[in-house]
């Protein structure tokens, strides 16, 4: 039930009927803030300006006329230098509401995707460590972004990259190697760039209890296998956690042995991208908008960073991906340029490759910032979070905002059991109604499928604020924002809170107790969808 795309078509048609030939993709419909202007406005007169070479309000006038005419429509008013504001039949709205019923779990999808097929690649820490706050919301937004893309009709795949290999997993080898030697009596001889978190004491512990010091004639492939199976059984159990699955887990180390690097070199070879300089091996970016040439190759002979994530890309293209989705952490802003180049020279579209950066997580508690775990010492954790707070809170917290800016993550707002929490606040919406509806039907009464008696303003308000949602899920479809849909949520438990403070649901007239409970029905199966889409359990008691 998307009513914006309804008036836009009624729009066009009154066009096709005055023989005006206008594009229907730039016609533009709004929901003005004040509802004396209408339940919808468009400004496609002013527009029309100079196609037509006509004043705006003689143009909308025409327009207006021809609209009028249309069952939908009570009435049409021309406002300011042209605007176009439009006010439904309530029987029309109301009528509708059965669609919302009936889709019930449905009720929201749209095709904006027409099947295409999208890979949404997050998190992908290297598997050296815990994860920690920061990561958190890039997997809450990879999560999101997927479920909403495959609610909107993209064919999505979420993949996690393991980067498996290469000089940070020798050093991760190489520090639980020395642990280990150390609870073996020996001395210890930690790399300077190696790993000291807690949880390599006790990978190096775990060998020891199992094998005492029997694999110290170990080569470190050993140690940098078990450490990586080790920390990412742990990585796997707390996203899990913290509702974020994935569909593919694709090695690095498996890029590697499957020869695309050799593979990628080679087309960028042929082409002529690849040259020698000061005993290095560069790749010529400049050509595709880079601000420098660079490093494939380094002197000493290894890789930098930038060759295996060619292949990887490489890989996930001949895939057959329409659309990649990469989100990375703000530190690799410099680093998008060169992948989008890479991809350009391996001779693909770069604008099929999308790269959102997440920003930084400050956590708060009682207004102080918190530096550390107490924990651990280090950084705060997944699962230190999910633990304290539970993983509905912290999903819905992380989708309140654009990855664009800094977040303050308000640890005991999270906490409080008021109205002043939005995740409280929404939940009590849909937990009210279950109630609502679960005391309606021990009493017998029978929810409507239609509205004719219900018709106040309030009432017409909350179902079109329902009717909204399926052009707030395309919109956060396109442009790729989750906290769209969060926003809408709180804006329609908000409208619910106050409505139940003016009206009575369960009345002493069965039709219009009937009718009632239909709205809030509506209202409620829209709350649980919208938040089943940013990872969230409605509850139905609190």
């Amino acid at each position: 039930m998307n009513l914006k795309q309804k008036i836009k078509e009624i729009v066009f048609e009154a066009l096709e009927e005055l023989k005006i030939d206008y594009d229907k993709n730039k016609i533009t419909i709004e929901i003005p803030k004040d509802k004396k202007n209408g339940d919808f406005s468009t400004n496609v007169a002013m527009q029309l300006v100079r196609v037509l070479n006509t004043n705006p309000r003689e143009i909308a006038d025409k327009i207006s006329n021809v609209m009028k005419e249309n069952d939908a429509i009570d009435n049409v008013e021309i406002a300011g230098p042209g605007f176009i504001n439009i006010y439904l039949d309530k029987s029309y709205i109301f009528s509708n509401i059965s669609k919302v019923i009936n889709a019930d779990k449905d009720y929201g999808k749209c095709n904006v995707g027409q099947g295409k097929k999208i890979n949404i690649e997050y998190v992908s820490a290297n598997p050296t460590g815990i994860l920690h706050l920061g990561t958190a919301r890039g997997a809450a937004y990879g999560s999101n972004l997927a479920n909403i893309l495959s609610f909107s009709g993209y064919d999505v795949t979420r993949e996690y990259y393991i980067n498996d290999a290469g000089n940070q997993i020798n050093n991760l080898g190489i520090s639980i190697r020395e642990r280990y030697k150390g609870l073996c009596g020996m001395d210890e001889n930690m790399p300077e760039d190696g790993y000291y978190g807690s949880e390599i004491i006790d990978i190096a512990k775990k060998i020891y209890d199992e094998f005492n010091d029997k694999k110290l004639n170990e080569e470190l492939e050993y140690f940098k296998e078990y450490g990586v199976e080790y920390l990412l059984n742990i990585i796997k159990t707390d996203l899990s956690n913290f509702g974020v699955v994935f569909d593919v887990w694709t090695s690095e180390k498996a890029i590697r042995a499957k020869g695309r690097i050799e593979e990628s070199l080679k087309i960028l070879d042929e082409k002529g991208l690849i040259y020698q300089a000061e005993d290095a091996t560069f790749l010529k970016t400049t050509i595709y908008g880079d601000d420098k040439d660079r490093v494939l190759i380094k002197t000493d002979g290894s890789y930098t960073y930038l060759v295996p994530d060619i292949a990887y890309h490489l890989d996930k293209f001949d895939r057959g991906f329409d659309y990649l989705v990469d989100v990375f952490g703000a530190d690799h802003h410099s680093y998008v340029s060169r992948l989008k180049a890479s991809i350009e020279a391996l001779g693909y579209d770069k604008d099929k490759l999308e790269v959102r950066l997440l920003q930084m997580v400050r956590l708060l508690r009682d207004g102080q910032i918190v530096k550390m775990s107490k924990r651990t010492g280090g950084n705060v954790t997944i699962s230190e979070l999910v633990e304290e707070i539970g993983s509905d809170a912290a999903r819905y917290f992380f989708a309140t905002r654009s990855l664009d800016g800094q977040m303050d993550f308000d640890i005991s707002l999270a906490l409080k059991q008021t109205s002043d929490n939005p995740f409280f606040y929404v939940g009590y919406a849909h937990a009210r109604i279950c109630s609502i509806l679960n005391d309606a039907k021990e009493k017998g009464i029978n929810i409507g499928d239609t509205i004719s008696q219900v018709v106040d303003e309030d009432s017409k308000s909350l179902l079109l604020k329902v009717y909204e949602f399926t052009d707030v899920v395309e919109s956060s479809a396109i442009k790729k924002e989750p906290h769209i849909i969060t926003n809408y949520v709180y804006e329609l438990a908000s409208m619910f809170h106050n409505y139940y403070g003016k009206h009575k649901i369960l009345t002493d007239n069965d039709e219009e107790t009937g009718e009632r409970l239909a709205l809030i029905k509506a209202v409620k199966i829209t709350i649980n969808n919208a938040l089943r889409l940013i990872g969230v359990t409605a509850p139905e008691k609190m």
